[in-house]
């Protein structure tokens, strides 16, 4: 089938590559705009716009899919099909009738649970032993289609959302292919969706503020569930600082009040609720990210220091 390929991450770009060694003909790329990155703060293309770009494909950079330009384009190049993945904008309803078989979106959950922009960090954060990817028709509601198929995934107990979203990326990209192979051989049969839907919002970088007077498990799985992005933080006095995952230690032979900080010499432990976590690895305000050790080695941090005090004071 002819493809108008949508999409604008890594995880987008994954699915694009699949396409593009699959017997379906992707013909033109839509992607979001190119974006200022790195320290000097120059505009980069997008990872789809890259492999785009590669395979020598027309690629489309629209500010919105409302563009009277861009919604002629696709009419002109009449799409069969139009894939779908991790765009970052809204398909408005005079684009969503161009494609002759419609909008196929590759969301990473199992549907209805987690509709929304950040399925695989609220998986994590909630609790859930299974997750996966489901392709669906686009349609006007938030993440409402009729699904054509799914994968399951299990969710590791030391899975962040990166490296979960990683092996969903791939799965994912085969769940698609194999989604256009039955719709062009006429044989698909999308199921509307069943069960009470849950709303997975993106998490900002306030929401990833760690609050220590929680469980640990639940510091464990909000650590993970922001790592990489936005990344969870700490206060330490006034200054911010970034936390990678956390392990859960063994109880204590003393106690610890959320977020008091017990220093030895290889290891860094900060009270909870219940069970106190070990740091592993910490990123400074305005540094590199470096072990935990070391960090407190450095600014000579003391047991009894109170990380997050002044939040939980504000809170």
């Amino acid at each position: 089938m002819r493809c108008v390929f949508a999409g604008t991450p890594d995880v987008a770009a994954i699915a694009l590559r699949r396409l593009l060694d699959s017997s379906h003909d992707v013909v033109a790329v839509i992607t979001r705009p190119d974006a200022r990155a790195g320290r000097g703060r120059s505009l980069s293309p997008s990872p789809v716009a890259t492999v785009a770009q590669e395979a020598g494909i027309e690629t489309i950079k629209p500010t919105s899919l409302r563009d009277p330009d861009v919604l002629h384009r696709l009419r002109e190049i009449a799409p069969d099909v139009a894939p779908i993945v991790a765009f970052g904008g809204l398909v408005p309803p005079e684009a969503l009738t161009i494609p002759r078989h419609g909008w196929v979106n590759l969301h990473f959950s199992l549907l209805p649970r987690w509709r929304g922009a950040a399925p695989v960090q609220h998986a994590i954060w909630r609790g859930d032993d299974i997750t996966g990817a489901s392709t669906f028709l686009l349609e006007e509601g938030l993440d409402t289609g009729p699904v054509f198929g799914s994968v399951m995934e299990e969710i590791a107990p030391d899975d962040t959302s990166g490296a979960l979203l990683a092996r969903l990326a791939e799965v994912g990209a085969d769940l698609l292919v194999d989604t256009l192979d039955v719709i062009e051989a006429g044989t698909a049969a999308p199921v509307v969706q069943v069960g009470d839907p849950s709303m997975a919002p993106k998490i900002r970088t306030d929401d990833a503020r760690v609050r220590w007077n929680v469980p640990a498990f639940a510091v464990d799985r909000q650590v993970r569930a922001c790592t990489p992005a936005p990344g969870a933080w700490t206060m330490l006095g006034d200054e911010r600082v970034g936390l990678g995952p956390v392990e859960i230690a063994d109880p204590q032979d003393f106690t610890l009040a959320p977020g008091e900080v017990h220093v030895t010499k290889r290891d860094v432990l900060v009270g909870t609720l219940t069970d106190p976590v070990l740091l592993d690895r910490v990123r400074p305000s305005g540094k590199k990210e470096m072990s935990a050790a070391d960090w407190a080695r450095g600014i000579r941090l003391v047991s009894g220091t109170v990380l997050g005090a002044q939040q939980e004071a504000g809170a």
